[in-house]
């Protein structure tokens, strides 16, 4: 049974149904505008400080303007949360430049739009977190930082769904792409991780990848736990070899990967730093974060 949700859409909370936009918005015409996705888990919004510092951010690198203040904003989705009775969650928070002309000009859209939507998402399926999952690697390439700056987190995710109809026509959940120097870059929503020849690697900001706030829980993870770890460009063979491999991202949390392009990680099954690590990442999530009530 489909349950109907209520949308922040510019200050008020509004039915799902009722919740449109104009189709002059240029975050539809063009997709000039940013985005957050947010996790609330037991009654907590995990990370949201540091996931609005993103977000504002982003918007100030393209001169978006946002109507509210940070701490308007994290109400905002305190708000959002508490009115659909959810306590875990999966936040979309959308800053759109908005309505305007059928030019791409910015100028021409006077006030910028913010919604929010909070609901439930299952990116995989429930085994797949014990028993692992099969990628590929595709030849669609990361977009280069001298073209689109990878922090920003813009509503632009072409590059990426490019990348994911690869992975579909290959029968894969998800693809790795690379850059365009051939080192493994990310995934077409999440970060990466291997771990090889006993330290865990994973590839820098440098590099073109998005810096998720994940990623960054794993990192702070993994150096209280003692694990040697490096941010560092590797390839596909690095990847072919490896012990271990994981990914990281805000919907798909921690999974780990047993397969890249036939090729088996490891033995084939999720290894022990990966297990480790996902164990810690699903207790701070239960612990950590902005109270909804």
């Amino acid at each position: 049974m489909l349950v109907s949700r209520l949308i922040y859409l510019n200050g008020k909370m509004v039915p799902q149904e009722e919740a449109v936009i104009s189709v002059f918005d240029h975050g539809f015409l063009y997709g000039d505008g940013v985005f957050e996705g947010i996790r609330a888990y037991n009654g907590r919004v995990f990370r949201l400080v540091e996931h609005i510092r993103r977000l504002y951010e982003s918007a100030h690198s393209i001169l978006l303007p946002i109507p509210l203040s940070r701490e308007e904003m994290i109400q905002a989705v305190v708000d959002t949360v508490n009115a659909n009775k959810l306590r875990d969650a999966y936040i979309r928070l959308v800053i759109s430049r908005g309505v305007g002309d059928l030019g791409m000009d910015p100028r021409k859209c006077k006030h910028s739009q913010v919604i929010i939507i909070a609901d439930k998402i299952t990116l995989y399926p429930k085994e797949l977190y014990e028993e692992g999952l099969n990628v590929i690697t595709v030849a669609t390439r990361r977009n280069i930082a001298e073209a689109l700056e990878p922090k920003i987190k813009s509503l632009n995710y072409l590059n990426n769904i490019h990348a994911k109809i690869e992975a579909n026509r290959a029968g894969v959940l998800e693809a790795i792409m690379l850059t365009n120097q051939g080192y493994i870059c990310e995934g077409t929503g999440d970060n990466i991780f291997i771990y090889r020849r006993g330290e865990l690697l994973t590839p820098p900001a440098y590099l073109g990848i998005l810096e998720g706030i994940t990623r960054e829980a794993i990192i702070e993870l993994a150096k209280q736990e003692g694990i040697p770890l490096r941010e560092v460009p590797f390839t596909r063979h690095d990847l072919y070899v490896s012990d271990e491999c994981f990914l990281t991202g805000t919907a798909a949390e921690v999974i780990p990967v047993i397969e890249v392009d036939q090729r088996q990680i490891g033995d084939g099954i999720p290894g022990p730093v990966t297990g480790r690590l996902i164990e810690l990442f699903r207790n701070l999530t239960q612990h950590e974060g902005t109270p909804l009530n």
